[in-house]
């Protein structure tokens, strides 16, 4: 069986993580000055939620990653509980945090939506990178 080099792309989560971040406070200094507080606030909760949600993922996918390749030497290979529960948890975790959000702290669910968008522009962001790195 063969296997992969992890090291190019654990480099590449690490900078989709810090870059949604990144662009998310950026978004929400910029939502600001453009709109209000509110609004601001909106931004950066929802980057923070997806900055979660990928870390979520990627815990997740790393697990059943390692029962795979388990599966393939025992038949007995299962996945863990917290596996699944990050893989379907992470959607529940953000409508809920959304919906009381907007419910409590009256923060505009569009703007929380934008906000979740920077794990996008971020993914976007990273594998620009990775393909001008690879010119040269």
């Amino acid at each position: 069986m063969e296997t992969v080099e992890v090291a190019p792309y654990a480099l590449t989560e690490l900078r989709i993580a810090r870059l949604t971040l990144v662009l998310g406070a950026m978004a929400s200094v910029g939502a600001y000055f453009l709109f209000s507080g509110r609004v601001a606030a909106g931004v950066l909760v929802g980057a923070l939620l997806a900055w979660v949600n990928f870390r979520w993922l990627k815990s997740a996918l790393d697990a059943v990653t390692r029962v795979s390749t388990a599966q393939a030497q025992s038949a007995k290979a299962r996945l863990p509980i917290g596996s699944l529960f990050g893989l379907i948890g992470r959607y529940i975790l953000i409508a809920v945090s959304v919906c009381v959000i907007f419910i409590l702290v009256r923060i505009p669910v569009l703007s929380m939506l934008v906000g979740l968008c920077a794990l996008g522009a971020a993914t976007i962001g990273a594998s620009l990178y990775e393909v001008f790195q690879s010119w040269d």
